[in-house]
């Protein structure tokens, strides 16, 4: 249950991430709200997973999700150039955050 909060968090901080810019410096009052509630919720359910899981892997994959998810989210949406160098860096950041939690997460 508690990785699934991380994942779950994780996707949120994409969000987040995503709103940060189409608010365009909190001047547009939607997506600074959107920002607002994705940021709490996304932390809020981080905090509730690391009661039970080890700080080092349950962030990196929030972090990595986040990372990933929101690179591919502007590459895909938003007109974010897309680059065989940021594919493969993205997949060397799935990859890092996979390993890390095979790595022996004790929990």
């Amino acid at each position: 249950m508690a990785w699934l909060l991380v994942v779950v968090a994780g996707i949120l901080e994409t969000g987040f991430a995503v709103c940060l810019k189409l608010s365009h410096g909190f001047t547009r009052l939607w997506p600074t709200v959107a920002f607002a509630s994705f940021a709490l919720a996304s932390f809020g359910l981080l905090t509730l997973a690391l009661r039970k899981l080890d700080v080092g892997p349950a962030y990196a994959v929030w972090t990595g999700i986040g990372a990933a998810g929101t690179a591919l989210y502007g590459m895909v949406f938003l007109g974010d150039v897309v680059s065989t160098l940021k594919i493969v860096s993205i997949s060397f950041v799935i990859i890092g955050v996979v390993g890390l939690q095979l790595s022996g997460s004790a929990h």
